[in-house]
């Protein structure tokens, strides 16, 4: 059976509110995806029936928070393809994973004169902690380009993989472009020169399958919130030799194995980097929307948002004045504009009163802003409960944006 957003929409229950009066167009996806009932509810459930601590209980209700809490585990693994469960952490999100990484990895592996190679398309994220460990370290951040379609340029980040590269750490699509990079190539690339390679796969696993066994990389991180699932959670992969030679990231409760005054001694992966009482219930939450995602199956969400990439991209195209930030061959279903002689937020107040919700400003993305030469831009992202009369609304609402300004 062909998948039918209208139907995945009533999943969701938002769509039943009306913003200023009109129904809800949302187009901020890449932001923080919409929950589906079904999160929504297994949460719930979760806090009024099974609610407890989980580990060391030896009572049913923590036995059943803890079930719940590692079955969530099992179900990241199964969603990443990952050889084993104990080599998925849970983190707060995307951003706190690429941190844990260069608390840990990084500090042990990269040390004065070394270098860590990124892209000019990276989220803050995946910039800032690198920048901050190579002022700590006097290593040296290096940036591969992109060119003015905003598609990475490989050759020359092979050219960047030098016997000084001790890590690169790429995200797989861009949240300010669309972008999809070729991560298997550049992971080939970047282990054929001894390199290991992070990857930020926020934007990507709402829209495609992901496999990291394929990909060969050797972290991979996700955040909860953009897939349809809770805020605050999020999923570090990484490969258990890895992780079992990393030093602990936070310490306290859970992270432990023994503590003395003398000294202390670490818990097995993945509890040694799960210091404290976790958000037990946004992991159950997380675990839903991986259901819900899974059952609706990637592949014909990925086609979907293909369909309507293709439809949106030509739609805009009759919005005169209108130009597309981000036009690269491969894309995922991120459309950034900008609309000769007017602000994005002022594009995107006129938008709110027609029911219509982009994202406005430089999207943590502030490098990509310089390099198009833009101060900001206007963000409409789709997802898989977004449809046609959805693109249509936002080329009405850009049209009397113009009508605005032309008076």
């Amino acid at each position: 059976m062909a998948f039918n957003a209208e139907i995945a929409r009533k999943d969701f229950p938002i769509f039943e509110e009306k913003m200023r009066g009109k129904p809800l167009v949302f187009l901020d996806s890449a932001a923080s995806a919409q929950k589906p009932r079904a999160v929504i509810d297994a949460m719930a459930r979760f806090y009024s029936t099974s609610y407890a601590n989980i580990h060391r209980g030896v009572y049913e209700l923590s036995e059943r928070a803890t079930g719940a809490f590692e079955g969530t585990r099992e179900k990241a693994r199964a969603f990443l393809n990952a050889p084993e469960a104990r080599e998925i952490v849970f983190v707060r999100g995307t951003t706190e994973a690429i941190n844990l990484v260069a608390a840990t990895f990084g500090r042990t592996h990269i040390g004065a004169d070394d270098e860590v190679l990124i892209t000019h398309m990276e989220h803050h994220s995946n910039i800032v902690p690198w920048q901050l460990l190579c002022e700590e370290k006097g290593a040296r951040l290096r940036v591969a380009p992109i060119d003015d379609r905003g598609a990475l340029d490989v050759e020359a980040f092979g050219k960047l993989l030098t016997p000084r590269t001790k890590l690169a750490a790429i995200s797989h699509v861009s949240n300010a472009l669309g972008t999809v990079n070729p991560v298997s190539e550049l992971v080939e690339l970047a282990h054929a020169a001894g390199v290991p390679v992070l990857i930020d796969g926020a934007q990507a696993v709402p829209h495609q399958a992901v496999d990291v066994q394929a990909l060969g990389c050797d972290f991979y991180a996700f955040s909860s919130h953009k897939v349809f699932g809770p805020s605050g959670v999020g999923v570090l992969w990484g490969k258990a030799e890895h992780l079992e030679a990393m030093p602990p990231y936070q310490s306290g409760g859970e992270m432990i194995l023994t503590v003395s005054f003398e000294g202390s001694t670490w818990n097995e992966i993945p509890h040694k980097f799960e210091a404290g009482t976790p958000d037990i219930g946004g992991v159950v939450g997380l675990g839903a929307a991986l259901d819900y995602v899974t059952g609706l199956g990637l592949d014909a969400i990925s086609a979907h948002e293909s369909e309507l990439l293709a439809y949106a991209s030509q739609a805009l195209e009759t919005v005169r004045g209108l130009r597309l930030i981000g036009t690269a061959p491969h894309k995922a279903s991120v459309l950034s504009f900008v609309l000769d002689g007017i602000h994005p937020h002022d594009i995107g107040t006129i938008l709110d009163q027609e029911g219509i919700a982009v994202r406005t400003g430089h999207h943590c993305a502030q490098p990509v802003m310089q390099r198009f030469d833009v101060p900001a831009t206007a963000r409409a992202s789709l997802a898989l409960y977004n449809t046609r009369a959805d693109v249509d609304a936002l080329v009405a609402g850009l049209e009397r944006v113009r009508g605005v300004f032309a008076r």
